[in-house]
């Protein structure tokens, strides 16, 4: 097998690290600005299960699959990243956005918009706002060491990243953060040559030991919940069921991280990943009862999901749910009688390269923004009432 070139020696992220543009309108820049004083955002639970985050504007996008070109977009239609600057500047001021997972897989750019991200957070809170993400499916996948769905540039950008890692003396965060500024510089000083054999197996090795469990990218990902209630709102990648609630919402998100970031290396060190909450049909990133295109489905499928989607919201006192996982062809929308929100438009170009479109709450009122298809700048607001 073919060796990297690299020094393992580097700093580990530290655990946990603290979780904690211009606008379309002017009530999205006053609930993202504020007209005084705003009371503070409260993150409970390691990783986060529950946000309080008082009179904010919440933004969520759905599964960006390592497309940094359109995860920028999105950012830049949500409002919170600067359409002008090469330094990824974040404008949303005391906004709240959420990403609901799938970064991974399918795209060239996983670790840039990982670092994107982490980096728009660190700007977030010193504004009074904050940027949450929940692991997906290939989350979980990829930590189970499963890369059949990871495209060829995502192994060529793992291994840029070690030797990047490497020029930064192993110091983690600052090649973690830093990343996403340097990463198209580092793709044009690469040396391209024939994807063979070799390279595969390189490239297999760089992304195996950074997202192992105990590596340093598993590290990173632990420190996101499966699932996440922001103020009244829910936020998870599939779907959160009656069966969930019942087993534990922060039991799970401990069980994951937990899992992630231990190394495995002991089989009695009761750190299994859990079945309800990362496989099966079922699970909390896998299943699409709530996502399913309506078109498939019976009447009673459909009336059944509602029920259901209403008792788990009840039980766990929220308004709405937001989920990602299943590309919705017509765009952002809500079903089962407008509980669940569906955000996975397959912005990704591994996916179905469609137009960015994001869900905007605020005040517990959700809409859709998207770009007009004749022009950049102008954007459509779509609302539901």
């Amino acid at each position: 097998m073919a060796v990297i070139s690299l020094r393992l020696g580097f700093v580990a992220p530290p655990y946990p690290r603290t979780s904690s543009g211009r606008f379309a309108s002017s009530c999205r820049a006053a609930a993202s600005a504020g007209g005084g004083p705003p009371r503070p955002i409260t993150v409970s639970g390691d990783p986060p299960n529950v946000v309080s985050a008082p009179g904010r504007r919440i933004v969520a996008i759905g599964d960006v699959h390592g497309d940094l070109s359109q995860t920028r977009a999105a950012l830049v239609l949500a409002g919170v990243l600067s359409a002008e600057s090469d330094g990824h500047v974040w404008t949303g001021g005391r906004t709240v956005l959420v990403q609901v997972g799938d970064i991974l897989d399918r795209g060239k750019d996983e670790i840039a918009i990982l670092s994107l991200l982490s980096s728009l957070n660190v700007q977030a809170k010193s504004q009074g706002g904050a940027v949450f993400q929940v692991n997906g499916n290939h989350e979980t996948m990829n930590v189970e060491g499963d890369f059949r769905y990871a495209d060829q540039g995502g192994f060529d950008e793992c291994i840029r990243f070690f030797e990047y890692l490497d020029e930064c003396d192993g110091n983690w965060d600052d090649a973690f953060l830093s990343w996403v500024n340097v990463t198209e510089r580092r793709k044009k000083e690469y040396r391209a040559s024939p994807w063979n054999f070799v390279k595969k197996q390189k490239g297999f090795a760089a992304r195996s030991l950074l997202f192992k469990r105990g590596g340093p990218l598993a590290c990173e990902l632990a420190r996101h919940p499966v699932v996440l209630k922001i103020n009244d709102w829910i936020f998870c990648h599939g779907g959160l069921l009656p069966h969930h609630v019942e087993y534990g919402i922060e039991r799970m998100n401990r069980e994951v991280s937990m899992w992630m970031k231990s190394s495995g290396e002991d089989s009695d060190d009761g750190t299994d990943n859990p079945f309800i909450a990362t496989r099966g049909y079922d699970s909390v990133v896998w299943s699409r009862l709530y996502s399913q295109d309506s078109a498939e489905r019976t009447r009673r499928a459909l009336m059944l999901s509602s029920i259901i989607a209403e008792e788990t919201l009840k039980s766990v006192g929220a308004k709405g749910m937001v989920v990602g996982h299943t590309p919705q062809i017509h765009g952002v929308n809500c079903k089962c009688d407008g509980k669940v929100w569906c955000i996975d438009v397959g912005m990704s170009y591994g996916v179905l390269y469609s137009r960015p479109e994001v869900l905007e709450i605020v005040n517990d009122r959700p809409r859709v923004l998207k770009k007009q298809r004749d022009s950049y700048d102008e954007m459509e607001v779509l609302d539901y009432l």
